[in-house]
């Protein structure tokens, strides 16, 4: 594509004073910057290249302990996010997702009072939910049944976001909680993806139907609140095993500080039933969780024993060891047709996935660079802006699953120092323009032909303009994920070893270096050069 660049000479200007274009103003002087602006028209050009862009596997394993499981980064953060349940398709095959947490007491030593029984225990999840859209119900003639108090029983029920087939089965998946026989270590304890606990007790299960509910019950005399609870998952454990585990452990070491009783009582998974291995992921905040257990005790009152209800809640949350783990079954999946891994030709299919799936690698080839080398040194080709194409695979994704938004990707730079150690950091883009810049843009997500541009101009640069030969750049590539970089309390971007990776839900092909599809990955060049 050809213009006149003198035409939005103007608009370019406004940018390169903004900070836009800061990265074409070089200090020498025949910079392209200079040769852009000074002394006439000049004529721009768009070209395309090749690229190698090959799958990079990450042997679907990623550290999903507590600290990486942090959506939220800061010295205090205890904001997380994890994920449930099972999704199986063609393209990537079969994942399932279960969650394992430290239990720990409110405090050493608890005193339950004379002659506690438990009553009931429920763990509550909170899901990320839709919260515009609500569905609520009223039940005018309930009777709360510790009192058998007449009452009013309003339940507001969310649907759960999802990722894969929502309505598979009715949205109908069934949770279970098994108590953990393994002792699970510290919170600062790294811990990876395909490490799961070994379990002992079945302690509950839940079948939901893809919502969470909220619950308010209030009594009909006087409208007093008799019990609430926010929009959740509510699952219903054992009373007969906290009453041996915890209640009838009193005053015994197993309860008398941490150390002890996180080897008393290692811990809980969460996950899906075994035989469960397709519906769809969800995503739940960890730091939410609530594990309530209710019991009554002697009370004497005016010489009567009332034994009235107590609410005792556990900790599951903040300085609890807690990770994910992650199944995966790729047996016969279309995934093993493409994703080699090749860094020398690149692959055809490029297959993203976040929670440990591959990573795709994008390298400049030898021979474009000599072109644009060539064009720089004899016709002072001054580089506007470089991008990075990529399509997602109309034929391969022709699935109703949503296309990632420009939010979803994560860009970094790889390369290699001087004792051959491989380094990352951002892209040049990045630390030369700072946080406000967006580094891709994505265009047609509302379809399956859905197209992303990744802005690499700086590093483009720094090779074309530079005299390093093929060995200096030769280990350089970029790295490109499904996942958001994560912020800091300040909402400014943490590092660019901070990302929601472990959590992420989201997979896509993309159409790789094939050379016969009309969609390959391609570099896009614009430069401009003297009339």
């Amino acid at each position: 594509m050809i213009y006149n660049i003198r035409k939005i000479f103007t608009i370019l200007s406004v940018m390169v004073l903004g900070g836009v274009l800061v990265y074409n103003c070089e200090p020498e002087p025949d910079s392209l910057g200079e040769q852009l602006f000074l002394n006439g028209a000049t004529e721009g050009v768009e070209s395309s290249y090749d690229l190698i862009a090959y799958n990079i596997k990450n042997n679907d394993t990623i550290r999903t302990d507590a600290f990486k499981l942090l959506d939220v980064i800061s010295s205090s953060s205890t904001s997380s996010t994890a994920v449930l349940g099972a999704f199986n398709e063609s393209q990537f095959g079969m994942q399932r997702a279960s969650y394992f947490t430290q239990v720990r007491l409110a405090a050493d030593n608890p005193d339950f009072g004379t002659n506690a029984v438990v009553d009931s225990v429920v763990l509550v999840l909170k899901p990320v939910v839709s919260l515009d859209s609500i569905k609520s119900t009223t039940n005018e003639s309930y009777v709360y049944p510790d009192g058998n108090v007449d009452a009013k029983k309003v339940v507001n029920t969310y649907p759960i976001k999802k990722y894969g087939k929502a309505k598979l089965n009715g949205g109908k998946l069934t949770l279970q909680v098994q108590e953990v026989a393994d002792f699970m270590n510290g919170v600062n304890d790294i811990v990876y993806s395909n490490k799961n606990f070994a379990t002992s007790t079945d302690l509950g299960s839940k079948e939901i139907s893809g919502n969470a509910s909220s619950i308010v019950i209030t009594k009909d005399s006087d409208e007093s609140s008799l019990f609430t609870a926010n929009t959740g998952i509510r699952i219903p454990l054992s009373p007969s095993f906290f009453q041996t585990k915890i209640i009838n452990k009193k005053g015994q070491p197993e309860l008398s500080d941490v150390s002890n009783f996180i080897r008393h009582f290692r811990g809980l998974k969460i996950s899906l039933t075994d035989t469960t291995t397709d519906g769809y992921l969800f995503q739940f905040t960890p730091n939410d969780m609530e594990l309530i257990m209710y019991y009554k005790n002697d009370k004497l009152v005016d010489g009567n024993n009332t034994r009235p209800q107590t609410k005792y809640e556990f900790s599951v949350k903040g300085a609890n060891m807690h990770s994910s783990y992650y199944e995966y079954n790729r047996t016969g999946a279309t995934i093993n047709n493409y994703a080699f891994g090749n860094t020398t030709i690149g692959d055809k299919k490029l297959y993203a996935q976040g929670m440990g799936g591959n990573s795709i690698g994008i390298k400049f080839k030898k021979e474009e660079i000599d072109k644009l080398k060539k064009l720089y040194q004899d016709d002072k080709a001054a580089i506007i802006s470089a991008k990075i194409r990529i399509y997602t695979d109309e034929v391969e994704w022709d699935t109703p699953y949503p296309r990632p938004t420009f939010e979803d990707f994560t860009i970094v730079q790889k390369n290699k120092d001087s004792g051959g150690k491989e380094t990352t950091g951002f892209t040049t883009d990045f630390t030369s323009l700072g946080a406000a810049f967006i580094s891709v843009r994505a265009y047609n997500t509302d379809t399956k032909r859905a197209h992303y541009d990744f802005t690499v101009t700086r590093s483009l640069k720094d090779i074309v303009e530079s005299s390093d030969t093929y060995d200096k750049y030769q280990d350089k590539y970029f790295k490109i994920d499904l996942a958001k970089f994560l912020r800091n309390s300040s909402g400014t971007i943490a590092g660019y070893n901070y990302t929601s990776r472990a959590f992420s839900m989201g997979r896509t092909v993309f159409v790789g270096s094939d050379s016969s599809n009309k969609d390959k990955i391609q570099l896009l060049v614009t430069y401009g050069t003297k009339k």
